[in-house]
């Protein structure tokens, strides 16, 4: 009689090791007989990698699925092998030696091919790509009405229609094979012209009332102008292509210069509104009355342009400050504006770091704000009447040369000290004259000139403000 343990042993089941003396079978064991398996396979099929063989190595013999790497090469059927074509049972379609003709032609030309015995009798298939033009057909009664013209015949306007049909419009081809010995001598330009005049004729005769029409339109003369230019483009000179280089270039000089102008012009602009507006601002704190806090005052204040001299910090925040910080320069202020300010400080006598009160804080701010607003403006009248003094020469050149047409006109002032003539540099190059001519705008400032500019101004306007 068979025991527990033979049913075990028959069904691979293994119980556990307290179990093993007793011959029992549980229901787990017998619904899932599976479980254990696996993990007694997972447990006993571990490779490990070998000592001394690297990594890369191991992966190509020991893949991810844990599969033992095969003894002999086989074909997975997975990568970039080509699929054989898997033949049908079908009966073949047989193809015959027959004869077709192309709709193209129209010389009853006989052809043959290899073609289905199913489709014998078809149209050629190819036939659906013979794309014709539509030339129109006039007859002698509507060419007498509509289409007489005095200096073509109409043999000729014939022999024009009948090319542009063998040829489908390639004027260029229908000008080739055109009859110059027997018709008179034609442009391309002349057939364009007398095709569409005809088409669009035709077309306003033809019409339906009250349908839309599209009149096909050639401007004769449009396209011969642009063959004469393209003619004339093609055959420039290297002296006139570098001529005209210079010229692109020369102008791409004037445009950057117009906008500095501009640019210079609209900051000079801004500086006038900031005084301007620092001056109302001034005349509004006087009529207010005096109970209103300064910290009101300033809330109060209208906005004041950046370029408006200086724009010291505010300090509001929570915590100690001292009034001296309120002092100190925003570092905004370049080191050239800071010591023209000193300078004019020193000149006006006025200390450098007074005693930080109230009042004399919010004045002093004041004072060197004005006292930076004022060299910025100098500043930019000296560049102003150092453009002007710059064209006066050029106008003055100019006249001299004899491009103006007029006599010299004097100055109507003396020039700085870098206002200088423009000289042409020599090089290869067009004309100086030209370049006098072009130049009309002013050339661009040099550094030299403008520091010594900018320190003459800024220690003239230290001595006109100190003189009472």
């Amino acid at each position: 009689m068979a025991t527990g343990a033979d049913v075990r042993d028959i069904l691979e089941l293994g119980g556990p090791e307290g179990d093993a003396s007793s011959g029992t079978i549980s229901k787990k064991d017998i619904i899932n007989p599976d479980k254990k398996k696996s993990k007694k396979s997972s447990e006993t099929l571990t490779f490990k990698r070998p000592e001394g063989m690297h990594r890369e190595v191991y992966a190509l013999l020991y893949s991810d699925k844990k599969d033992a790497p095969p003894l002999l090469p086989s074909d997975t059927g997975q990568g970039y092998r080509t699929v054989k074509a898997k033949l049908g049972s079908k009966k073949v379609r047989p193809w015959k030696w027959m004869p077709f003709t192309n709709p193209a032609r129209k010389d009853g030309a006989m052809f043959f091919h290899w073609r289905r015995a199913a489709e014998e009798g078809k149209d050629y298939p190819f036939a659906r790509f013979n794309k014709t033009v539509q030339v129109p057909v006039y007859s002698e009664q509507e060419y007498q009405l509509y289409l007489h013209d005095d200096s073509w015949t109409k043999a000729e306007t014939d022999h024009l229609f009948d090319l542009s049909r063998r040829f489908d419009l390639r004027f260029v081809v229908i000008h080739d094979r055109y009859d110059h010995q027997q018709f008179k001598k034609r442009s391309v330009e002349d057939l364009k012209e007398r095709y569409y005049h005809i088409c669009a004729k035709l077309a306003n005769v033809r019409a339906v009332p009250g349908t839309d029409l599209k009149v096909p339109v050639f401007d004769a003369g449009h396209e011969r102008r642009r063959k004469e230019q393209l003619e004339r483009l093609y055959n420039r000179t290297p002296e006139q292509v570098a001529e005209e280089e210079y010229l692109l270039q020369e102008l791409r000089k004037i445009e950057t210069r117009k906008k500095e102008r501009e640019k210079r012009s609209q900051d000079l602009q801004k500086l006038i509104t900031a005084a301007d507006t620092t001056a109302e601002q001034r005349r509004t704190e006087r009529k207010a009355p005096k109970k209103k806090l300064p910290q009101k005052k300033e809330a109060e204040k209208p906005a004041v342009p950046e370029t408006a001299g200086i724009k010291f910090p505010d300090f509001k925040s929570a915590g100690v400050t001292l009034r001296s910080q309120r002092m100190k320069l925003p570092s905004s202020v370049g080191q050239k504006k800071i010591k023209a300010l000193e300078q004019m400080l020193l000149e006006l006598g006025v200390e450098l770091s007074p005693t930080p009160t109230e009042e004399l804080v919010h004045m002093f701010n004041e004072l060197r704000s004005d006292l930076v607003l004022l060299y910025e403006l100098k500043q930019a009248c000296a560049n102003c009447e150092y453009e002007l003094q710059m064209l006066r020469h050029r106008h003055e050149a100019l006249a001299r040369a004899g491009v103006l047409g007029g006599p010299a006109t004097p100055a109507l002032g003396p020039a700085p000290a870098s206002a200088e003539p423009a000289v042409s540099e020599p090089g290869p190059g067009p004309d100086p004259t030209k370049e006098t001519i072009i130049d009309v705008v002013g050339a661009p400032l040099t550094p030299n000139s403008r520091k010594r500019r900018e320190s003459a101004s800024s220690s003239s306007s230290v001595k006109k403000a100190k003189k009472p």
